[in-house]
């Protein structure tokens, strides 16, 4: 997986990058150093390759490192509180969520194999070194997975926007909160199977949030 950036490169374990690749032109002495501190190969070239290498604003600098390690379905089950994305689709958004889950202290998301966002560049650019510290786990199907996780008492809490107000709520101990696409909400499917609708309720002329924006204040509160 090639990813880039300064930041990236410190946030990213030094034994899961393979080699480094720097423009001619980069004289960073931190990063140099950093670099030899952790014994970390980098090689020296031309700006128009690192450019054809991503896409972004690379800082000259691409990192080549492991691909990206989705932990199983059976690491998650002694969490106390997980979130899932209903075919969530924006890498920014993804992110962001990791980013807020880390924040407060909750270790694992769930998302689905298919039409659904995957850990990227971007995601590991926005996520700033969170996703080294939360599990992200790929499951076949997400209703198989709620309901998997019901039998081993969990509640499952989905966001939408008609729904109970989130401060009214008195949460479960074991909980799922699951955040939908950014169009479509949460599917019908995962509907069908929800014990508990969750929603924001709205004072302006806006009539809905950023699905990371809900995320995180939703988050924030039912993990009081």
């Amino acid at each position: 997986m090639l990813v880039y950036g300064k930041n990236v490169l410190k946030d990213v374990e030094p034994k899961k990058i393979r080699r480094v690749y720097l423009s001619e032109n980069f004289h960073d002495k931190e990063i140099m150093h950093y670099l030899s501190e952790n014994h970390i190969h980098y090689f020296f070239r031309p700006k128009n390759q690192l450019d054809k290498m991503v896409d972004r604003n690379h800082q000259g600098i691409v990192i080549d490192m492991d691909s990206y390690e989705y932990a199983s379905f059976e690491d998650i089950l002694e969490e106390d509180f997980i979130v899932a994305l209903d075919h969530l689709e924006d890498v920014h958004n993804f992110g962001a969520i990791i980013r807020t889950c880390e924040a407060a202290g909750i270790k694992s998301i769930l998302v689905p194999k298919d039409r659904s966002v995957r850990v990227n560049d971007i995601v590991m650019k926005t996520s700033v070194g969170a996703i080294d510290r939360v599990k992200i786990v790929l499951v076949n199907n997400l209703c198989e997975a709620l309901r998997k996780l019901q039998k081993e008492n969990y509640f499952v809490y989905a966001a939408f926007m008609d729904g109970e107000d989130y401060q009214r709520i008195d949460y479960a101990n074991k909980k799922v909160l699951v955040i939908g696409n950014e169009g479509k909400g949460i599917s019908n499917v995962v509907e069908a199977i929800t014990d508990v609708r969750v929603g924001i309720p709205m004072q302006g002329k806006v009539n809905s949030l950023n699905a990371s924006v809900a995320a995180g204040i939703l988050i924030f509160q039912m993990n009081r």
